[in-house]
C-alpha cells in the first residue's frame, strides 16, 4: 500500500501499518491517558491540572478563579485535548462524594450524587485542597523530574513529589486499550500506618499490612461485606471482588408501624437511578414486600422504605432488596498501575514499596538540593565576613580602583560569586548589626548542612524522616472528621432465603386454654392479673404469649405432642373453640403445657416417674392432627416436663422433696422413647426439673424473690441416684418456680 510520506512515497502492507499505528495509540492510551502513576497515584490530566492551578497559586489560602481560566491553562500549557475532558477531570477532583480526600475545592454548582452534571466552566471557581499542597511539597526543590511540553515552550513535572500517599487514598479508574484500572479509596490514616510498618519491617505479608489498613473507605461510606480470606486475597493480588450494600437503620412510626430508612449507597451508584430502579421493580410486583419508596435526602442521602404490613421482617425485606437492587454492588477491583513506564498489577505491598521508594528519591534529591543551596548561601557569607574584618580597604579598593572586583579577588581571596556579592551588596549592609545577623545566619546553616549530611550518609536517618514525614500526613488527614472511617466492615452477609413465611402478616397475640379444653387467641400481649372470661364452672388452664406466625407446642399427658400455628387458632373474646375440633385428643388425656416450639432449642423431657431423655427441638414441629409420640408412657405415668437446655447441669426434685444434681451429659439424646432413670425414689415421682448452668448456680424462686445456690457439693451425684433434702429454705410445694 502507497504511503505519501511529506514527497516520499513508502510501499507497506496494509496489516504491518495497521499494528504498528495501532500499537502507538495502544501506548498512547496507556502511559499518557487511562493509567495512573504508583508513585503519586495520578493521571497525566489531573497531574497537569494541579500543577497549572500551582503555578497560577490558587493555593488553599488565595481566592477562588474561574475553572475556565484554570481549564484554559492546561489546555493551552500542556494537555492537547478538548476542555471538556479536562473539566470533567477537574470536577471529579473536587467532588466529595467522588474522591475521598478531594485535590481541588469548588465553588459553584460541581453536581451530585443523583448524577447531575456540574455548572459550566465558566461559572464555577476553584482552588486547590491542602492536600494538593502536600502531593507539590517539593516541586520547586528538584524532587522530581521535568519534561518539555507538547510543544516544547514550557516545561512540565513527569510525576508530582507525592507526600500524600493518593493512589490508595483517593482511588482511581480508567479504560485503556485492551486493560483498565479500578483501585478503591482507603483511609489515609490507616494507609499510613501500614506504610510505616512496612518501614519498621520490609518482610511484611499482606496479611500483616492489612491489620493496619483494612480495607476500601468510600466517600460514600456503605458497608463492607466480605470475610478477610477474600479481601486478603484480593490485596495480595491486586485483583478480586469486593461486595458492597447500603447502610440502613430501621426507624419505629406511629401506631407500631415503622419504616426502613437508607442513609449511605454503595459507591458509584447514582440515586436518583437507584430510586427509579426500586420503583420500577415495585410496579412490576417483584418487590413484594415493599410497599412504597421515597426519596426524602437534602444535604445528607435518607431513602425511606415502607414495608408492605409492619409485621414483615425487616432483615427479609432488605435481602430481597439487596438481591434486585443496586442497594448492594460489587466493586471489581484491578489494582493496575504504571511503575515507571510498565503497566503492572500490584498487590498492596508492592503499590506501598513503591510509594516508599519515591518519598526515599525525593527525600534524597530535595537533601541534596538544600545542600547545594546551603553551600553557594554560605560560600557567599564567607566572603561578606571578610569584608568586615576589613571593610575600610574594602571601600577604599571600591572608590578608586578601575577594577575593584578583579582588585577584591586578588586582595581578599575571594571567589567570583563572593565578589560579586560583595559589590551587589547595599551600603546600608554594612552596618555592624548586620555582622552579628550573618554570622548567626553563617553559624545556623552550617549546623544544617552537617545535619542533612549526615541524613544523605546514613539510610537509617532517612527512613527514619520519611516515618517523621508519613506521621505529619496522618496526624493532619487522619484524624478529625475527615480521617474518620465512613465505610464499615462487616463479615461475610449471609444469604437470606426469601420464604413464604415472609409474606404472611405477624402480630402479637395471647393464647388462652380453659380447664375444660376451649381455646382462643386474643390480639396483642395481655398483662398479668387480665381479666378473662370462661363459661360457667370453666376457668384458665394455660396463658402463652407469641407471635401469629409462630408454631405452638401442647404437650399432652399421654406422651404426645400436638402443633398448631398461632393463625390457626380462633380469635375474638368469645369461648373459642374446643380443643378436641383441633387436634386429636382423648377425653382421657389433657394438655399439660404450651409454649412456642424452637427447632433450634434442645429440651429435656421427663415423665412423672422420673424418666427422661434429650430432645431436639425439630421433634416439636409435627403439624399433624393426630400429633407425634415423643414420650413413651408406661401404665399410671404422666408427662410432667418439658423444660429447655440452657446449660450444663440437671437438677431434679422429687415428691419425697430429695434434690439431685448431675452434669446434662449424662442423658441421651433420642427423638421419642421412654428415657433413662433421672432420680431413684422409693415413694411418689419425680416433682419438678431444670436445667442450669453450674457457673451461674441454682435458683428458685420463693414468692416474689429469687434464691441462688453456688455450692451445690452436697447434692451433686450420678444420675439415678437418690438425692438429699434440699437447703433451707426451698418452697415447700417442691417447684423450682421458673
Amino acid at each position: 500500500m502507497p504511503i505519501d510520506m511529506g514527497g516520499q512515497i513508502e510501499d507497506l502492507a496494509l496489516g504491518s501499518a495497521l499494528s504498528e499505528r495501532y500499537l502507538a495509540y495502544a501506548l498512547s492510551t496507556i502511559m499518557s491517558r487511562s493509567l495512573p502513576d504508583v508513585r503519586d497515584g495520578l493521571k497525566p490530566v489531573h497531574r497537569r491540572l494541579i500543577y497549572a492551578m500551582h503555578q497560577l497559586k490558587l493555593d488553599p489560602r488565595s481566592g477562588f478563579k474561574k475553572c475556565a481560566r484554570v481549564v484554559g491553562d492546561v489546555m493551552g500549557k500542556f494537555h492537547p485535548h478538548g476542555d471538556s475532558s479536562i473539566y470533567e477531570a477537574l470536577v471529579r477532583l473536587a467532588q466529595e462524594f467522588s474522591s475521598r480526600f478531594p485535590l481541588i475545592e469548588g465553588q459553584g454548582n460541581f453536581g451530585n450524587i443523583d448524577g447531575d452534571n456540574a455548572a459550566a466552566m465558566r461559572y464555577t471557581e476553584s482552588r486547590l485542597t491542602e492536600v494538593a499542597e502536600f502531593l507539590l511539597r517539593g516541586i520547586d526543590e528538584n524532587a522530581v523530574d521535568f519534561r518539555a511540553t507538547y510543544d516544547g515552550e514550557e516545561n512540565e513535572p513527569m510525576v508530582l513529589p507525592g507526600a500524600f500517599p493518593n493512589l490508595l487514598a483517593n482511588g482511581a479508574a480508567g479504560i485503556a486499550v485492551g486493560m483498565a484500572t479500578s483501585i478503591p479509596p482507603h483511609n489515609v490514616g490507616e494507609v499510613c500506618a501500614a506504610a510505616q510498618h512496612l518501614i519498621a519491617h520490609p518482610e511484611a505479608t499482606t496479611a500483616q499490612l492489612l491489620v493496619h489498613m483494612r480495607g476500601p473507605d468510600f466517600p460514600t461510606g456503605g458497608e463492607l461485606v466480605e470475610d478477610e480470606a477474600t479481601i486478603c486475597a484480593a490485596y495480595e493480588t491486586g485483583r478480586g471482588s469486593l461486595r458492597t450494600r447500603a447502610k440502613w437503620v430501621r426507624e419505629e412510626q406511629k401506631h407500631g408501624t415503622w419504616v426502613i430508612v437508607v442513609t449511605e449507597i454503595p459507591y458509584q451508584v447514582q440515586k436518583s437511578r437507584l430510586v427509579e430502579q426500586i420503583a420500577l421493580l415495585l410496579g412490576d410486583k417483584k418487590l413484594p414486600l415493599l410497599a412504597d419508596v421515597r426519596d426524602e435526602s437534602a444535604e445528607t442521602i435518607r431513602l425511606v422504605l415502607e414495608p408492605k404490613a409492619r409485621t414483615v421482617d425487616p432483615e427479609m425485606l432488605m435481602a430481597s432488596l439487596f438481591r434486585a437492587t443496586q442497594l448492594e454492588s460489587r466493586f471489581s477491583m484491578n489494582m493496575n498501575v504504571l511503575d515507571g513506564r510498565t503497566p503492572k498489577v500490584m498487590g498492596l505491598k508492592g503499590i506501598l514499596r513503591a510509594w516508599l521508594d519515591h518519598r526515599h528519591e525525593v527525600l534524597v534529591r530535595r537533601s541534596q538540593y538544600r545542600l547545594d543551596a546551603i553551600a553557594r548561601r554560605l560560600e557567599i557569607l564567607d566572603g561578606y565576613i571578610k569584608v568586615f574584618l576589613n571593610l575600610d580597604e574594602v571601600i577604599r579598593i571600591i572608590r578608586f580602583e578601575d577594577e575593584p572586583k578583579a582588585q577584591l579577588i586578588k586582595v581578599f581571596e575571594l571567589t567570583d560569586v563572593q565578589a560579586e556579592a560583595i559589590l551587589n551588596m547595599r551600603l546600608r549592609a554594612l552596618r555592624k548589626l548586620e555582622e552579628m545577623e550573618i554570622r548567626n545566619e553563617h553559624k545556623k546553616l552550617s549546623a544544617e548542612q552537617k545535619g542533612l549530611q549526615g541524613l544523605l550518609k546514613d539510610d537509617s536517618k532517612r527512613w527514619v524522616k520519611i516515618g517523621e514525614e508519613i506521621t505529619e500526613v496522618r496526624e493532619k488527614f487522619g484524624k478529625g472528621p475527615l480521617g474518620l472511617r465512613r465505610t464499615k466492615i462487616s463479615a461475610a452477609a449471609p444469604v437470606l432465603e426469601i420464604v413464604a413465611e415472609a409474606l404472611v402478616e405477624r402480630e402479637a397475640i395471647t393464647v388462652i386454654l380453659s380447664e375444660k379444653g376451649w381455646i382462643r387467641a386474643q390480639k396483642g400481649h395481655l398483662a398479668e392479673g387480665a381479666e378473662l372470661k370462661f363459661k360457667e364452672g370453666d376457668k384458665l388452664a394455660h396463658l402463652l404469649r407469641c407471635e401469629s406466625t409462630d408454631k405452638i407446642a401442647l404437650l399432652a399427658t399421654n406422651g404426645r405432642v400436638y402443633t398448631l400455628k398461632g393463625s390457626d387458632i380462633p380469635r375474638g373474646r368469645g369461648d373459642g373453640l374446643a380443643i378436641r375440633l383441633l387436634v386429636e385428643l382423648t377425653n382421657e388425656d389433657g394438655v399439660l403445657r404450651l409454649f412456642v416450639a424452637d427447632a433450634a432449642q434442645k429440651y429435656l423431657v421427663a415423665s412423672s416417674s422420673g424418666r427422661g431423655f434429650l430432645l431436639p427441638g425439630v421433634e416439636l414441629t409435627s403439624e399433624r392432627r393426630a400429633g407425634k409420640t415423643i414420650l413413651v408412657l408406661k401404665p399410671g405415668e404422666e408427662w410432667a416436663a418439658c423444660v429447655p437446655v440452657n446449660g450444663d447441669y440437671v437438677a431434679v426434685i422429687g415428691q419425697n422433696r430429695k434434690l439431685l444434681v448431675f452434669p446434662l451429659d449424662q442423658l441421651p439424646e433420642m427423638p421419642r422413647g421412654a428415657g433413662v432413670q433421672l432420680q431413684k425414689y422409693k415413694d411418689g415421682g419425680m416433682a419438678d426439673v431444670k436445667v442450669f448452668a453450674k457457673a451461674d448456680g441454682l435458683t428458685w424462686r420463693i414468692g416474689e424473690k429469687t434464691r441462688t445456690e453456688t455450692k451445690l457439693t452436697d447434692w451433686q451425684g450420678a444420675r439415678a441416684t437418690a438425692g438429699r433434702l434440699p437447703p433451707n429454705g426451698f418452697p415447700r410445694g417442691n417447684k423450682f418456680g421458673e
